[in-house]
This record gives structure tokens, C-alpha cells and sequence, in this order.
């Protein structure tokens, strides 16, 4: 398989859960006409799907196998991006609190992130790429042209997390959720593997006291001045 054309751009926002990264970048991908990336969703679908087989984080060979076979394909719809796993949508099972955590588990393993990484990798084609995650901008893609890490406090996203979960009649207490975030920040920045920090060049916005389209604004400005 031939390698992706470095000279195609990439836009990488990193950033927690929480901070409106996957609305930005979906929202930037739409400006720019470029394809998106959710490598959240990625390794969430694939975590799904290693529980759904019984294939645990320690089971090296199952891990091996399930990369080398998954087949995970993203749908942009009017109602948003769908996930799908080996022909099944997945996309409430992964957007849940439990799928994150699930995720969570399997993102540490080195095995899962080494293999998932040239996945991500090849999706870098004209005519360019906004890539949403923890480690775009780090690992995924360290030459992007522009780095952005949107970060929010634990309160802040956990407000936010709830206030969804009311929208969609899911219960839940807020000080559970802000208790889930910050144990998840925890392991995702303490991680061996690509740990949760913004890459060296990268520009961080905090987003706690901003909305989603003071935000974009000062992404497409951020892009416009690096053009």
C-alpha cells in the first residue's frame, strides 16, 4: 500500500473530552471542504468491538487479531457522523459514558495504538485532513501545519457532558460525571503510550468560558494567519 502524500495538509486539534473539539473539527472540515478524522471514535469503536468478542486489554493475540480484520468506516450524515463497525452502527454505543471508558482501557495498550496508527495515517488524502484526538498533533501527524489543543476545566466539561445526557433523556449526577472526567484525564495524561499533552508547537485554547462559534472563529482565523 503506498504511503500518504506528506504534502497534503493536516489540521490536528487535540484536546480532552469535553473541551468541543469533535464539533470544531467537524465544523472546520466543513469550511475547509477537507476530510475529518475522529480518532476518538476510532478507538472507541475498536474497544466496543473487543468487548463485544470478549478479546481483553491483556490478550495480545486477540488485540492482533482484531486489528489485522475490523473494519471501521465513518458516514457523514445531516444528523452528524455515524460509526460503523464491521457493517454494524455503533454510534450510540461509542458516544456513551461507558464506551469512553472503554476506550480509555484499550488507547493505553501500545499493541492497539501502534496498530491503529497507520490506519489513521492513510486517511490523509486530498485535499486535506482535520484530525481530531489526544496525540494528532504529537504522534498521528507531527508535521500538521497547524496544531491547536482545546482544553476546558473538569467542571466546565462535565456540565457540558450532562447537560447532552438531559437533552437525550439519559440519566446521570453531575458529580459522578465530573468524577469520571477527572479520573479519565488522569490516565490518558499519566499513559506510557501517547500520553494526553499538547504537542510543543501547538497553540492551546481554553474553551471554558467560550462558546462553540467564538471558537471557530479563532480556529479559521488561526488558519487563515498560518496560510
Amino acid at each position: 500500500m503506498s504511503k500518504p502524500d506528506q504534502s497534503i495538509p493536516v489540521l490536528a486539534i487535540d484536546g480532552p473530552s469535553g473541551t468541543g473539539k469533535g464539533t470544531i473539527a467537524g465544523r472546520v472540515a466543513g469550511h475547509l471542504g477537507w476530510h475529518m478524522l475522529d480518532s476518538g471514535a476510532l478507538y472507541r469503536a475498536f474497544a466496543h468491538v473487543a468487548v463485544e468478542n470478549d478479546i481483553s486489554p491483556d490478550d495480545a493475540s486477540g488485540l492482533q487479531g482484531l486489528i489485522r480484520t475490523i473494519d471501521i468506516a465513518f458516514i457523514q450524515t445531516d444528523a452528524g457522523l455515524k460509526i460503523s463497525a464491521d457493517g454494524t452502527d455503533v454510534t450510540d454505543c461509542v458516544r456513551s459514558e461507558a464506551g469512553g471508558k472503554r476506550a480509555s482501557i484499550f488507547a493505553k495498550i501500545p499493541l492497539v495504538r501502534k496498530g491503529l496508527l497507520e490506519r489513521q495515517r492513510r486517511m490523509r488524502v486530498a485535499p486535506g485532513l482535520v484530525a481530531d484526538g489526544r496525540d494528532m498533533g504529537t504522534v498521528v501527524f507531527p508535521d500538521a501545519f497547524l496544531k491547536i489543543f482545546l482544553d476546558a476545566s473538569a467542571s466546565i466539561r462535565a456540565q457540558r457532558r450532562y447537560n447532552q445526557l438531559q437533552e437525550k433523556g439519559v440519566s446521570g449526577t453531575l458529580r459522578a460525571l465530573e468524577k469520571e472526567i477527572a479520573e479519565r484525564d488522569a490516565q490518558d495524561r499519566n499513559r506510557s503510550a501517547s500520553p494526553l499533552i499538547p504537542a510543543s508547537d501547538a497553540i492551546v485554547l481554553d474553551t471554558s468560558e467560550k462558546g462553540i462559534v467564538e471558537v471557530f472563529q479563532e480556529v479559521v482565523s488561526l488558519i487563515e494567519d498560518r496560510k
